[in-house]
């Protein structure tokens, strides 16, 4: 089994409260779930207003096929973040 991981960071510049940081949260963490059926949370920094730290994983067979989710994820949160600027990434792949 093969277990693909991402922690994804976004600072949050415009936003100014928890609230705004909620709804900016569950909008991402929505369509990541929906666009590319992986678990998704947010994972840190939950009372930090301006900073926005979600985590994915996938399960798969395939560490080629975890990679590649991975940084579709990427790639997409980069181009569609709803506000939120995407400061740093890591994708870890897990076998076992």
């Amino acid at each position: 089994m093969v277990v693909g991981t991402c922690e994804l960071i976004f600072q949050l510049p415009d936003n100014h409260s928890l609230k705004g940081k909620r709804q900016v949260s569950r909008s991402l963490v929505q369509r990541i779930r929906s666009r590319f059926n992986v678990s998704v949370a947010e994972v840190a920094d939950l009372d930090r207003w301006q900073t926005l730290a979600i985590g994915v994983t996938c399960a798969t067979n395939d560490s080629r096929h975890a990679n590649e989710v991975m940084s579709k994820i990427v790639d997409y949160v980069d181009e569609h973040n709803g506000g939120a600027v995407l400061h740093q990434h890591r994708i870890e792949i897990l076998r076992t």
